[in-house]
């Protein structure tokens, strides 16, 4: 089992993609970075940490590799909005890959850079790569958001803004 931390704007949406990929084995809400000693939504959210809401996953590398869950995390964002993700702004919406070793490092910036090359995106990618260095689990409110409260997390993921960039980004 391995590890992979990501940083795509509201944990829910990031989260309810990633936990369906086969081979993640858990998906965890919380966030990421930041030097305080520990994180909690009502602090996060309003921006007064360095935390970035993100998703930790346990992964089967057999079965799906971080490869492949790169290229799922940047299908999900909008990697080129350094101000955060779509109705979400403020450092902590902004996008991030926590590396936790120098192989995903390498991936990570690999990735970016085909992105970058595709021409997919008018706009530079603003997505940092950075070590992992801490991580805190969101509140049990937030886990598993978008299976507890499916009509919420519906409108949310429509009102924000995603949905409509999800669908024009890929067509």
């Amino acid at each position: 089992m391995k590890t992979a931390t990501f940083a795509g704007g509201c944990f829910w949406c990031i989260e309810a993609v990633l936990k369906e990929t086969e081979g993640v084995l858990e998906a965890t809400s919380g966030y990421a970075g930041g030097e305080e000693k520990n994180a909690k939504y009502s602090e996060v959210s309003t921006g007064k940490t360095d935390h970035r809401e993100a998703v930790q996953l346990k992964f089967n590398p057999e079965t799906v590799s971080y490869s492949e869950l790169l290229d799922i995390f940047w299908k999900n964002i909008d990697p080129t909005d350094p101000d955060g993700q779509f109705a979400d702004k403020g450092f902590q919406y902004t996008t991030a890959i926590y590396f936790h070793n120098e192989k995903q490092r390498k991936q990570a910036e690999e990735s970016r850079q085909r992105l970058e090359n595709s021409g997919r995106f008018e706009k530079p990618i603003a997505t940092v790569i950075e070590e992992f260095t801490t991580f805190f689990p969101a509140e049990e409110k937030h886990q598993d958001y978008s299976k507890k409260n499916p009509g919420r997390y519906k409108r949310y993921k429509k009102a924000s803004g995603r949905e409509s960039f999800l669908k024009e980004s890929q067509s």
